[in-house]
Protein backbone atom coordinates (compact mmCIF):
# COMPACT_ATOMS: atom_id res chain seq x y z
CA UNK A 1 0.00 0.00 0.00
CA UNK A 2 1.20 3.28 -1.09
CA UNK A 3 1.50 5.87 1.86
CA UNK A 4 2.07 8.99 -0.01
CA UNK A 5 1.38 9.89 -4.13
CA UNK A 6 2.89 12.27 -6.55
CA UNK A 7 0.21 14.49 -7.94
CA UNK A 8 -1.63 17.91 -9.01
CA UNK A 9 -4.04 19.66 -7.70
CA UNK A 10 -6.08 22.10 -9.97
CA UNK A 11 -9.15 24.39 -9.79
CA UNK A 12 -9.92 26.61 -12.60
CA UNK A 13 -7.05 26.75 -14.95
CA UNK A 14 -4.74 27.21 -11.63
CA UNK A 15 -2.16 24.12 -11.18
CA UNK A 16 -0.43 22.85 -8.03
CA UNK A 17 2.15 20.30 -8.07
CA UNK A 18 1.84 18.19 -4.79
CA UNK A 19 2.86 15.32 -3.09
CA UNK A 20 -0.08 13.39 -0.63
CA UNK A 21 1.18 11.97 2.77
CA UNK A 22 -0.89 9.72 4.94
CA UNK A 23 -2.42 11.57 8.22
CA UNK A 24 -2.97 8.81 10.14
CA UNK A 25 -0.20 5.69 11.17
CA UNK A 26 -0.43 2.65 12.29
CA UNK A 27 0.68 2.43 16.27
CA UNK A 28 -0.07 -1.16 16.34
CA UNK A 29 2.52 -3.21 17.87
CA UNK A 30 3.61 -5.85 15.02
CA UNK A 31 3.81 -9.86 15.76
CA UNK A 32 5.26 -12.74 14.20
CA UNK A 33 3.33 -15.89 14.25
CA UNK A 34 5.18 -18.70 15.08
CA UNK A 35 4.38 -22.70 16.09
CA UNK A 36 3.58 -23.17 19.21
CA UNK A 37 4.93 -26.68 19.62
CA UNK A 38 8.67 -26.08 17.62
CA UNK A 39 8.86 -22.35 18.56
CA UNK A 40 9.82 -21.75 15.01
CA UNK A 41 8.60 -19.12 12.70
CA UNK A 42 5.52 -19.74 10.43
CA UNK A 43 6.64 -18.60 6.63
CA UNK A 44 4.30 -17.71 3.93
CA UNK A 45 5.96 -18.30 0.68
CA UNK A 46 4.83 -16.88 -2.50
CA UNK A 47 4.39 -20.12 -4.96
CA UNK A 48 2.78 -21.21 -8.13
CA UNK A 49 0.55 -24.08 -7.78
CA UNK A 50 2.14 -25.82 -10.61
CA UNK A 51 5.51 -24.89 -8.84
CA UNK A 52 5.60 -25.56 -4.98
CA UNK A 53 9.61 -25.61 -4.75
CA UNK A 54 10.43 -22.35 -6.15
CA UNK A 55 9.16 -19.27 -4.22
CA UNK A 56 8.01 -16.62 -6.79
CA UNK A 57 9.27 -13.09 -6.93
CA UNK A 58 7.73 -10.17 -6.41
CA UNK A 59 8.55 -8.68 -9.90
CA UNK A 60 6.99 -11.84 -11.77
CA UNK A 61 3.83 -11.74 -10.46
CA UNK A 62 0.99 -10.30 -11.52
CA UNK A 63 -3.24 -9.87 -10.86
CA UNK A 64 -5.28 -11.72 -12.64
CA UNK A 65 -9.38 -11.71 -13.28
CA UNK A 66 -11.72 -14.48 -13.51
CA UNK A 67 -13.51 -13.72 -16.39
CA UNK A 68 -15.08 -17.42 -16.49
CA UNK A 69 -15.05 -20.26 -14.07
CA UNK A 70 -11.38 -21.20 -13.79
CA UNK A 71 -10.38 -18.93 -17.00
CA UNK A 72 -8.70 -15.59 -16.09
CA UNK A 73 -7.06 -12.65 -17.92
CA UNK A 74 -3.31 -11.40 -16.74
CA UNK A 75 -2.42 -7.62 -16.25
CA UNK A 76 0.52 -5.76 -15.54
CA UNK A 77 0.92 -2.52 -13.65
CA UNK A 78 1.51 -1.30 -17.00
CA UNK A 79 -1.76 -2.36 -18.06
CA UNK A 80 -3.59 0.24 -15.69
CA UNK A 81 -1.26 3.32 -16.17
CA UNK A 82 -2.22 2.64 -19.71
CA UNK A 83 -6.11 3.98 -19.09
CA UNK A 84 -5.02 6.48 -16.89
CA UNK A 85 -6.08 9.82 -18.33
CA UNK A 86 -4.16 12.80 -17.20
CA UNK A 87 -7.29 14.05 -15.41
CA UNK A 88 -7.36 10.73 -13.89
CA UNK A 89 -4.19 11.32 -12.41
CA UNK A 90 -4.80 14.67 -11.15
CA UNK A 91 -6.71 15.65 -8.30
CA UNK A 92 -9.27 18.31 -10.00
CA UNK A 93 -12.01 20.03 -7.92
CA UNK A 94 -14.82 19.97 -9.72
CA UNK A 95 -16.43 22.41 -7.49
CA UNK A 96 -17.00 23.44 -3.88
CA UNK A 97 -19.30 23.04 -1.11
CA UNK A 98 -19.78 23.14 2.80
CA UNK A 99 -18.61 20.35 4.86
CA UNK A 100 -21.58 19.35 6.57
CA UNK A 101 -23.07 18.44 3.10
CA UNK A 102 -21.04 15.63 3.74
CA UNK A 103 -22.64 12.70 5.64
CA UNK A 104 -19.57 11.67 7.95
CA UNK A 105 -20.30 7.71 7.00
CA UNK A 106 -18.51 8.67 3.67
CA UNK A 107 -15.04 9.44 4.74
CA UNK A 108 -12.00 6.65 4.22
CA UNK A 109 -8.79 8.07 4.43
CA UNK A 110 -6.76 11.39 4.95
CA UNK A 111 -4.18 12.67 3.31
CA UNK A 112 -1.91 15.80 4.10
CA UNK A 113 -1.55 18.16 0.48
CA UNK A 114 2.26 19.06 0.85
CA UNK A 115 2.94 21.82 -2.31
CA UNK A 116 6.28 21.25 -4.53
CA UNK A 117 5.90 24.17 -6.42
CA UNK A 118 3.38 27.01 -6.98
CA UNK A 119 3.21 27.72 -3.18
CA UNK A 120 1.66 31.30 -3.71
CA UNK A 121 -1.36 29.55 -5.39
CA UNK A 122 -1.30 26.73 -2.48
CA UNK A 123 -1.26 29.37 0.21
CA UNK A 124 -4.38 31.93 -1.98
CA UNK A 125 -6.40 28.71 -1.69
CA UNK A 126 -5.57 27.28 1.42
CA UNK A 127 -6.41 31.24 2.66
CA UNK A 128 -9.93 31.55 0.12
CA UNK A 129 -11.27 28.25 1.71
CA UNK A 130 -10.95 29.45 4.99
CA UNK A 131 -12.59 32.34 3.96
CA UNK A 132 -15.23 31.12 2.32
CA UNK A 133 -16.00 28.06 4.65
CA UNK A 134 -16.01 26.13 1.25
CA UNK A 135 -14.39 22.86 0.99
CA UNK A 136 -13.14 21.37 -3.09
CA UNK A 137 -14.74 17.70 -4.33
CA UNK A 138 -13.80 16.17 -7.07
CA UNK A 139 -12.42 12.55 -8.24
CA UNK A 140 -8.66 11.28 -8.83
CA UNK A 141 -7.49 7.98 -9.23
CA UNK A 142 -5.29 6.21 -6.33
CA UNK A 143 -3.43 3.27 -7.04
CA UNK A 144 -6.03 0.97 -8.39
CA UNK A 145 -8.79 3.09 -7.46
CA UNK A 146 -10.77 5.60 -8.31
CA UNK A 147 -11.86 8.29 -5.60
CA UNK A 148 -14.32 10.72 -4.95
CA UNK A 149 -11.77 13.51 -2.80
CA UNK A 150 -12.82 16.35 -0.54
CA UNK A 151 -9.73 18.79 -0.05
CA UNK A 152 -10.09 21.50 2.58
CA UNK A 153 -8.55 23.38 4.66
CA UNK A 154 -6.47 23.08 8.28
CA UNK A 155 -4.86 26.00 9.34
CA UNK A 156 -1.74 26.77 7.31
CA UNK A 157 -2.32 23.72 5.22
CA UNK A 158 -4.99 21.75 2.98
CA UNK A 159 -5.99 17.82 3.71
CA UNK A 160 -7.37 15.31 1.20
CA UNK A 161 -9.77 13.40 2.52
CA UNK A 162 -11.29 10.42 0.11
CA UNK A 163 -14.76 9.35 0.19
CA UNK A 164 -17.04 6.19 -0.60
CA UNK A 165 -19.18 6.05 -3.19
CA UNK A 166 -23.09 5.56 -2.37
CA UNK A 167 -23.01 1.93 -3.88
CA UNK A 168 -19.94 1.32 -1.67
CA UNK A 169 -21.98 2.06 1.68
CA UNK A 170 -24.20 -1.14 3.36
CA UNK A 171 -27.56 -0.71 3.89
CA UNK A 172 -28.20 -0.47 7.59
CA UNK A 173 -28.42 -4.39 8.80
CA UNK A 174 -31.82 -5.04 10.48
CA UNK A 175 -34.91 -3.12 11.15
CA UNK A 176 -34.96 -1.69 14.35
CA UNK A 177 -38.56 -2.14 15.78
CA UNK A 178 -40.83 0.65 16.29
CA UNK A 179 -41.38 1.95 19.58
CA UNK A 180 -43.09 4.94 21.51
CA UNK A 181 -40.81 7.20 23.76
CA UNK A 182 -42.40 8.52 27.21
CA UNK A 183 -41.97 12.22 26.79
CA UNK A 184 -40.30 12.20 30.45
CA UNK A 185 -37.65 9.65 29.52
CA UNK A 186 -36.90 12.07 26.62
CA UNK A 187 -36.53 15.07 29.09
CA UNK A 188 -34.32 12.96 31.37
CA UNK A 189 -32.23 12.05 28.53
CA UNK A 190 -31.88 15.14 26.85
CA UNK A 191 -30.64 16.64 30.93
CA UNK A 192 -28.56 13.61 31.00
CA UNK A 193 -27.06 14.84 27.51
CA UNK A 194 -26.38 18.25 28.70
CA UNK A 195 -25.04 17.45 32.08
CA UNK A 196 -22.36 15.55 30.47
CA UNK A 197 -21.64 17.71 27.54
CA UNK A 198 -18.35 19.25 27.63
CA UNK A 199 -15.51 20.90 25.14
CA UNK A 200 -13.45 17.67 23.35
CA UNK A 201 -10.33 17.74 23.60
CA UNK A 202 -8.15 14.52 21.91
CA UNK A 203 -5.58 15.08 23.57
CA UNK A 204 -6.35 13.89 26.71
CA UNK A 205 -7.20 10.23 25.25
CA UNK A 206 -4.36 8.05 24.44
CA UNK A 207 -4.06 3.97 23.34
CA UNK A 208 -4.51 2.81 27.20
CA UNK A 209 -4.80 -0.94 25.98
CA UNK A 210 -1.12 -0.34 23.58
CA UNK A 211 -0.01 0.15 26.51
CA UNK A 212 -0.92 -2.82 28.44
CA UNK A 213 0.47 -5.31 25.79
CA UNK A 214 3.98 -2.97 25.99
CA UNK A 215 3.57 -4.15 29.70
CA UNK A 216 2.78 -7.79 29.08
CA UNK A 217 5.36 -8.16 27.00
CA UNK A 218 7.90 -6.81 29.36
CA UNK A 219 6.07 -9.46 31.91
CA UNK A 220 6.82 -12.31 29.55
CA UNK A 221 10.14 -11.10 28.67
CA UNK A 222 11.11 -11.08 32.57
CA UNK A 223 9.44 -14.37 33.25
CA UNK A 224 6.58 -12.91 35.71
CA UNK A 225 3.62 -14.29 36.05
CA UNK A 226 0.71 -12.52 34.34
CA UNK A 227 -2.33 -12.21 36.73
CA UNK A 228 -5.95 -11.83 35.58
CA UNK A 229 -8.10 -8.77 36.60
CA UNK A 230 -10.35 -8.86 39.83
CA UNK A 231 -14.09 -10.63 38.51
CA UNK A 232 -16.19 -7.04 38.63
CA UNK A 233 -19.47 -7.29 39.86
CA UNK A 234 -22.23 -7.49 36.96
CA UNK A 235 -24.20 -4.10 36.88
CA UNK A 236 -27.92 -5.10 38.01
CA UNK A 237 -30.44 -4.05 35.27
CA UNK A 238 -32.93 -1.25 36.38
CA UNK A 239 -35.52 0.42 35.40
CA UNK A 240 -35.33 3.08 32.01
CA UNK A 241 -36.11 5.92 34.45
CA UNK A 242 -33.84 5.00 37.23
CA UNK A 243 -30.41 4.35 35.11
CA UNK A 244 -31.37 8.01 33.55
CA UNK A 245 -31.55 9.62 37.25
CA UNK A 246 -28.48 7.33 38.34
CA UNK A 247 -26.63 8.76 35.38
CA UNK A 248 -27.86 11.95 35.73
CA UNK A 249 -26.68 12.36 39.62
CA UNK A 250 -22.83 10.72 38.11
CA UNK A 251 -22.83 13.15 35.74
CA UNK A 252 -23.35 16.22 37.81
CA UNK A 253 -20.94 15.04 40.22
CA UNK A 254 -18.25 14.33 37.13
CA UNK A 255 -19.14 17.58 35.89
CA UNK A 256 -18.63 19.60 39.24
CA UNK A 257 -14.84 17.53 39.52
CA UNK A 258 -14.13 18.87 36.35
CA UNK A 259 -14.80 22.35 36.96
CA UNK A 260 -13.14 22.22 41.05
CA UNK A 261 -9.89 20.62 38.85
Amino acid sequence: MAYSFKTNLSFGFVYIPVTLHLVAKDNKISFRLFDKKTKSKIQYKKISENNSKNEVKNEDIVKGYEYEDGKYVLLEDEDFEKIKTPKDKNISIEGFINLNEINPLYYDKSYYIYPTGAIKAYTLLVKALTETKKAGFGKTVLGFKENLVIVRPQEDYLILSTLFFKDEIKDYPETIEKVSINPSELKLAKLLISEMSQKFNISQYEDNYQKKIEALIDKKIKGKKILLPKKQEPVQLMDLMDALKTSINLAEKQKRSRKTS
